[in-house]
């Protein structure tokens, strides 16, 4: 946990989710798959349970394009969602410490910020199913992969 900040865990764990936001993936199925390069979440580890971890597609040195499901960078740096003002002082990693948290069961003034940004992601499974063939992994990769970001599991469709 990132120093002096302490959250309550209101609800149980993967229970009780907002009715909109349905993520098809966990936190750790995130890892596991390969997501953000593998950079994201090494430095906090003990925040998290450590079964998340087991298998997850991690490296502490460097973002690594290769760790990622689809294998490309669907990543902005974090500078860029700072300077757009995307991240929220209570989650200063962004979107998925903000998703890990509430999976855990944390509840805070900016989960219905976080879910309409997830619900704006649904565009992107519009776009795949309009134009590609179902299950055709290799039709927009990066837009595939930044759906697994967003924990929708974009090798369904």
């Amino acid at each position: 946990m990132q120093r002096g900040y302490a959250y309550r865990l209101t609800e149980p764990a993967g229970a009780n989710f907002h009715p909109q936001f349905r993520p098809q993936l966990t936190p750790s199925e995130m890892l596991k798959v390969g997501v953000f390069g593998g950079k994201y979440m090494t430095d906090c580890r003990a925040e998290f349970p450590a079964e998340w971890f087991e298998r997850a597609r991690l490296c502490a040195e460097r973002h690594d394009p290769q760790l990622n499901f689809f294998k490309v960078n669907a990543s902005q740096p974090l500078s860029v969602w700072r300077a757009k003002g995307w991240i929220h002082p209570e989650d200063p990693r962004g979107w998925f410490q903000w998703y890990c948290r509430y999976y855990l069961g944390r509840r805070c003034a900016d989960d219905e910020r976080q879910i309409r940004r997830w619900l704006n992601m649904r565009r992107h499974l519009t776009q795949l199913e309009r134009h590609c063939a179902r299950r055709d992994l290799a039709c927009r990769p990066r837009q595939r992969q930044a759906l697994l970001h967003w924990a929708y599991d974009s090798r369904l469709i």
